[in-house]
């Protein structure tokens, strides 16, 4: 009987793995959309976070939100439907997304704007490659995988750093001024060149 109760409740509707959320979507981030109120974790997927910066040729640029733009840009305001798979730690829908017959999160991946997440799933890997050999999104140039920039945030945190990147500024003159105060040295990494210019990319 016990056993019969337990396979009815994981037959019930409503488990993450049964659930899909349709609607028009909007992004949070470039793995992260809200449909109906609820936010949508892209599966397998990790992309640049909204603060993150990416380098070219010695230039920062803000691939975490270019990446989120990308995504914007390509959803629309056309439907998208979300076949969940779990929940993660946070309570959100971990889904793959598709508009029409494309899979987002591969889409995203193939365009270098998000990496294959490894940790959870190998099914973007090919994708990944082909970001990689085309030199498309981020792999244009040089980058922190965003869960290596987490991490290097949270630690900066627990050691009561305050860490500021060039997203934080709102014009290069600002982000110049503050590199200046902080003299000697770049503790907050805004010179990716050495040239004496912070957020080169903000001009």
């Amino acid at each position: 009987m016990r056993w019969l109760v337990i396979g009815l409740l994981l037959a019930l509707p409503g488990s993450a793995a049964a659930e899909t959320l349709t609607g028009v979507a909007s992004v949070v981030d470039g793995d992260t959309v809200k449909i109906h109120g609820e936010r949508v974790r892209l599966h397998g997927i990790d992309a640049p976070e909204s603060a993150q910066q990416c380098r070219q040729k010695g230039r920062h640029w803000p691939c975490g939100r270019r990446a989120a733009f990308a995504l914007a840009d390509r959803i629309g305001r056309r439907p998208v439907r979300c076949d969940g798979r779990e929940r993660d730690r946070y309570g959100r829908l971990v889904a793959v997304c598709y508009q029409g017959g494309t899979d987002l999160n591969a889409w995203m991946v193939r365009e270098g704007w998000a990496l294959a997440y490894r940790r959870y799933s190998r099914e973007y890997v090919t994708e990944e490659r082909e970001a990689r050999k085309s030199r498309s999104g981020v792999w244009r140039g040089e980058f922190t995988t965003p869960w290596d920039w987490r991490a290097q945030r949270r630690g900066r945190r627990r050691q009561g750093i305050q860490d500021l990147d060039c997203s934080d500024f709102s014009s290069w003159s600002q982000a110049q001024r503050f590199y200046r105060a902080n003299q000697p040295g770049d503790p907050h990494r805004l010179d990716g060149d050495g040239d004496g210019e912070a957020c080169e990319g903000l001009r």
